[in-house]
């Protein structure tokens, strides 16, 4: 089978994880060579998510790495054997391949806690917010790309819909909130939709105010992505050139105590509703 030529941020985090335990254990790829009987070829492809790997084989190396962590073990064997082609997968060559990673990673996921700062979180945007919002792109996407970025962005939100849908905690600072984009009309709407979304059970919402002050990373949006297990959650963040994924374990503890910390400076979910409406009131 021939190496892949552009791994999904998912297919590079198996091969990162099967890295990782290689390292832990404290082998080269030469003594791994060795060890597993596999060529060093395909073990470097392997780990840098250019080959594909069966589960079967996931748990043989993990067993030669002695990786007693059966619960790691078998979600980097549920990476390995789901094949499945994902409705982001219609997006492929139109949309950048961060944008589809993140849908990805989206999917997988149990559950979502982001921070955001200067724009409502994608999951919970309108059409028409979304669609101001990507009017301020530079460069000015193409009217076939604009509709194809509003079309990606709507069906991301289907994740909420699922029959078991992820548990999500959205802070939202006030800045947020007042941001008009699209106009008054188009900013209403919004908070509207907002309150509405706020009203599911896997779905809170809670305001940073700007009476709260300052907190961590408060210059960057934040989107935090758990896994089945701790070691697979994954960090998104925000930057004009495209999206970034952390996965780094002492980055990751450092995302969790700045959102635990961020989280302490919010309002509670029933007043984040009422100063939501108080905002909608004073526009």
């Amino acid at each position: 089978m021939p190496p892949r030529k552009l791994p999904t941020a998912r297919q590079c985090r198996l091969g990162a994880e099967l890295r990782k335990m290689r390292e832990h254990a404290g082998l080269s790829p030469s003594e791994a060579v060795g060890l597993l009987g596999a060529d060093r070829t395909t073990i470097s492809n392997t780990e840098s998510g250019r080959f594909g790997v069966s589960g079967a084989r996931v748990r043989t190396w993990a067993s030669y790495y002695d990786c007693a962590d059966s619960a790691y073990v078998d979600a980097l064997v549920e990476m390995a054997e789901d094949r499945t082609k994902g409705w982001w997968e219609d997006y492929r060559g139109e949309l950048s391949g961060g944008a589809l990673d993140l849908a990805e990673l989206e999917h997988y996921a149990t559950g979502f806690r982001s921070v955001q700062i200067m724009h409502m979180p994608g999951l919970l945007q309108t059409e028409e917010y979304a669609r101001a919002v990507y009017a301020e792109a530079l460069p000015a996407p193409s009217p076939a790309n604009l509709r194809r970025r509003l079309s990606h962005r709507l069906r991301r939100r289907d994740v909420l819909d699922r029959p078991t849908p992820p548990n999500c905690t959205f802070l939202i600072h006030e800045a947020a909130l007042r941001m008009q984009y699209g106009g008054r009309k188009v900013a209403l709407n919004q908070l509207a939709h907002l309150l509405k979304e706020s009203e599911r059970d896997n779905v809170t919402v809670r305001v940073i105010p700007f009476a709260a002050g300052g907190f961590p990373n408060s210059g960057s949006s934040t989107h935090y992505m758990y896994g089945p297990v701790p070691q697979l959650d994954t960090v998104q963040t925000d930057t004009p050139s495209g999206s970034g994924f952390v996965h780094a374990e002492a980055r990751l503890q450092t995302f969790r105590a700045v959102l635990d910390r961020t989280e302490g400076r919010s309002l509670d979910p029933q007043s984040s509703k009422d100063f939501i409406s108080d905002i909608a009131q004073q526009m």
